[in-house]
């Protein structure tokens, strides 16, 4: 646990490092009794059906772009109708005098329908339904990073609108790109200095010194541990750490999808019960590249960044300091994660 001299340290402006992105977040945590007189948003409907005529991501139904999904019974993945990459896309480049310069990206959009119930949410469903998600996580992994023009494959989810989820029908994405994009590699340089000063992995060690003091850990099953970064940006983020040293999806073995699947269930059910709502965030993998060499220093892991700030209608934005000057935070680490190991792994209502 955190000695005297950390807990007066925690409890007034301080600064932490995030050793895997070499960076600093200021956390204030005299912020959290000020009074909110910013933007509140609006609940989502009660209630969804099954299955909406309207909605293009239902079984049977006919997308924005003209496709028509098949009758599929589990989950469904289909190349992005508007895609923010294209694997066709010729290579080019521009510069001017080292100050102006653009290169061309090649790449594909894909996205992943988890379930034919449009009512649905990661949360509500099933561990084994779960589970098949992760196993089209891995497989579309391999099958991306297999492509001659792919670098990297980046599975993420964007949940509720407040997100800029337009439909609510559960999915996520996968982009797969020419280039590692810029937070994996940031997190990947980090992480291979790490290695080559200590001869270890980062999170190996980072995680270990977690599950030492225990105060940001949220819960673990044998295979992950879902705990609250000590340099935590987003009120209520979390990490998903493998316990085990692994570099990808499709490298996890059948109890490590099992473990995964599991801990996605209780997090999303602790995260909805939080505020008694279908809980907004932004979640992804970071995995090792798909440049067929070897990577010893990344390890598997999921981010979550939820904006809900105080309630189910509060939130957070990135404005002013954060977007000027570097992330800033009012709930600590410590706090977030004791309030989320509070919570019930059964879905209430």
């Amino acid at each position: 646990m955190a000695s005297h001299a950390n807990s007066l340290l925690f409890s007034r402006p301080h600064r932490r490092y995030n050793p895997l992105t070499d960076e600093w977040v200021l956390v204030s945590p005299q912020r959290t009794q000020r009074p909110w007189l910013g933007q509140v948003e609006k609940r989502p409907p009660a209630q969804l059906p099954p299955y909406d005529p309207s909605c293009y991501l239902c079984p049977g139904n006919e997308r924005a772009g003209g496709q028509r999904n098949p009758p599929y019974t589990s989950t469904y993945v289909f190349t992005n109708d508007f895609p923010a990459l294209l694997l066709d896309t010729q290579p080019a480049e521009y510069q001017s005098n080292g100050l102006l310069r653009a290169a061309s990206e090649r790449g594909t959009s894909r996205v992943v329908i988890f379930s034919p119930r449009h009512d649905l949410t990661l949360a509500q469903m099933a561990v084994e339904d779960i589970r098949a998600v992760v196993d089209v996580w891995a497989e579309q992994t391999t099958e991306l990073g297999a492509l001659d023009t792919i670098r990297y494959v980046q599975v993420f989810e964007n949940k509720g609108a407040a997100m800029g989820a337009s439909n609510p029908h559960p999915h996520g994405q996968i982009w797969a790109t020419e280039h590692v994009p810029t937070e994996p590699a940031k997190e990947q340089s980090a992480q291979a200095q790490y290695r080559e000063q200590h001869g270890s992995c980062l999170l190996c060690d980072y995680l270990a010194l977690e599950r030492t003091l225990g105060e940001r850990i949220v819960f673990e099953n044998d295979e992950f541990t879902a705990l609250v970064p000590f340099w935590a940006v987003w009120p209520f983020e979390v990490m998903l750490v493998a316990r085990r040293h692994v570099g990808s999806l499709p490298a996890l073995d059948e109890a490590g999808r099992n473990g995964l699947a599991d801990a996605i269930k209780r997090l999303t059910v602790r995260y909805d019960n939080l505020f008694s709502v279908s809980f907004p965030y932004s979640m992804g993998f970071h995995q090792e590249p798909a440049d067929g060499e070897p990577h010893p220093e990344v390890h598997l892991h999921a981010h979550y960044y939820p904006p809900l700030l105080r309630s189910a209608t509060v939130r957070k934005f990135m404005v002013g300091y954060e977007m000027l000057a570097e992330p800033q935070r009012d709930l600590t680490a410590e706090s977030a994660a004791a309030r989320l190991r509070e919570m019930s792994e059964t879905p209430q209502g």
